[in-house]
């Protein structure tokens, strides 16, 4: 059993509350983790603010900030496989695909390193011949930073980077369970060369995420979570006027015109939806297909589901794990529940698994959809694929875009014109074509609609943890009437 305290200042701090980490593949506890309070929430944020304010970290160059990313990236590196068992352990994932994960997260903060010393103002043209005017990009300040079970350092890292290249300090709160990982990594942020105050983390539940989001020495907002959520959240840090950027739900297309390989597309649709256990915010649900390749397309589809090995997690051949938690298996079974009686078909799946039992529920195709129905409109998070019929290429934008999310989408086809010509229609923050489920850190990410403010990844990502500030020079030194402008 291992057993952590809060991260606060540099160091590890005995917890004034705990709470167990469950291995959601056995349900056995096997981490102890803080329960932290709001007095613990204060403490990390002064920590940040004084590591902001006065400490080293504000006097540090940007290519000194960069070195010490460079430094944390080959830390990463070196202890990836540690880290991908711990992720896994906490959150059911498969090992395979946390490793993937933590094997390519060095390569965000090399790219945020680089970018570091190359954050720059412009020189503005003055319309006053007296006055030489240039702006300045300066860190934001504190963030706060609210991460969720599904992938906890991948979005962390979403956030991290680009923050620190920017010059931020951070306090974070992982989701309560799957805290072990972002408290692992603290350790290597130390390692690394950090000073005390950069990077603080308080576990804990909600009440955590609640005092800091109202707190008034945090400067901004990032989380990532369900839409709901995130409304909250806003409307909290609204009474600081607290920027916020939030990555929330999806509800997103996957749509396959008659023309598509259909044995490419059929692998896109299963990891769009089953890879992850479909427990990501992205997850390709709603599978838009041409009615004339439709019956031909769910053979396929249904085949290869109806293989997919559930199992350990940590099994080379285990294709799917577990959900990450009970509350969230209830969210899935009640959906489940839901489509049947709007009258959704069960293709395939639809019930827990027999013979694993505890956390696993069989991965399910569901058919005979309509996107008026429940199962079409909300974000599930979970194995569940919802077949849609459509007519043609207007009907399928139209069916595409009738949703209050906006996060991804894809288009498979072998017809470069309709490819492009229905990306640019589709209202979503990310469009594959034919592909699905692939991000980098050099491609900016996030939603319209409900499904988010800001971008993370690219260039985009750390203008969000920046200001533009103004600076007016006078050039003649000669007193000016005071009741005139300029």
């Amino acid at each position: 059993m291992r057993e952590y305290g809060l991260f606060i200042d540099g160091q590890e701090v005995p917890a004034s509350h705990s709470m167990k980490s469950l291995n959601p593949y056995n349900g056995q506890p096997w981490a102890i983790v803080p329960d932290g309070t709001e007095e613990e929430v204060d403490h990390a944020v002064a920590a940040a603010r004084r590591a902001f304010d006065t400490g080293p970290w504000g006097r540090m160059t940007a290519q000194q900030r960069g070195a010490l990313m460079r430094s944390l990236a080959d830390i990463i590196k070196r202890d990836a496989e540690e880290l991908a068992r711990i992720e896994s352990t906490d959150n059911g994932k498969l090992y395979r695909e946390m490793l993937g994960q933590w094997q390519y997260l060095p390569e965000y903060y090399y790219y945020y390193a680089g970018m570091a010393d190359k954050l720059q103002g412009d020189t503005v043209p003055s319309d006053r011949p007296n006055f030489f005017i240039y702006t300045r990009r300066e860190a934001l300040g504190v963030v706060g930073a609210i991460t969720p079970w599904n992938s906890p350092m991948l979005l962390l890292t979403f956030k991290l980077a680009p923050g620190l290249a920017a010059g931020c300090t951070f306090v974070v709160k992982p989701s309560e369970h799957t805290s072990v990982s972002t408290l692992e990594f603290a350790k290597r942020m130390t390692e690394a060369g950090f000073p005390d105050g950069v990077f603080n983390v308080v576990t804990g539940m909600g009440h955590v995420g609640a005092a800091l989001v109202k707190h008034p020495g945090v400067d901004k907002i990032a989380f990532t979570g369900a839409t709901e959520t995130g409304k909250v959240i806003a409307a909290g840090a609204a009474r600081n006027l607290t920027r916020v950027s939030l990555e929330l739900g999806g509800k997103s297309p996957n749509i396959v015109f008659e023309d598509a390989d259909l044995d490419v597309a059929a692998n896109g649709v299963i990891a769009g939806i089953f890879g992850a256990t479909g427990q990501t915010c992205m997850a390709g649900s709603r599978l838009l297909v041409q009615e004339s390749v439709h019956d031909e397309l769910l053979e396929r589809i249904v085949g290869r589901t109806r293989e997919i090995r559930l199992g350990d997690p940590m099994a080379a051949e285990t294709e799917m794990g577990p959900v990450a938690n009970q509350p969230q298996l209830d969210k899935v079974q009640e959906y489940l529940e839901v489509a049947l009686k709007d009258g959704a078909k069960v293709a395939c799946g639809g019930k827990l698994d027999p013979m694993l039992g505890g956390l696993f529920v069989q991965p399910t195709v569901l058919i005979d959809v309509t996107n008026d129905m429940r199962i079409a409109r909300e974000e599930v998070f979970g194995p569940i694929l919802s077949v849609i019929r459509f007519k043609d290429e207007a009907d399928a934008v139209r069916i595409a875009n009738d949703t209050r999310f906006g996060l991804a989408a894809a288009v498979w086809t072998q017809n470069v014109h309709r490819a492009h010509r229905v990306a640019h229609q589709l209202r979503a923050g990310t469009v594959w074509i034919n592909a699905y489920r692939v991000v980098s850190y050099a491609t900016p990410f996030g939603g319209y609609k409900e499904s988010g403010i800001g971008r993370e990844n690219g260039m985009d990502a750390i203008r969000e943890y920046t200001e533009t500030k103004s600076v007016y020079v006078e050039l003649t030194g000669q007193p000016r009437d005071p009741f005139t402008l300029g």
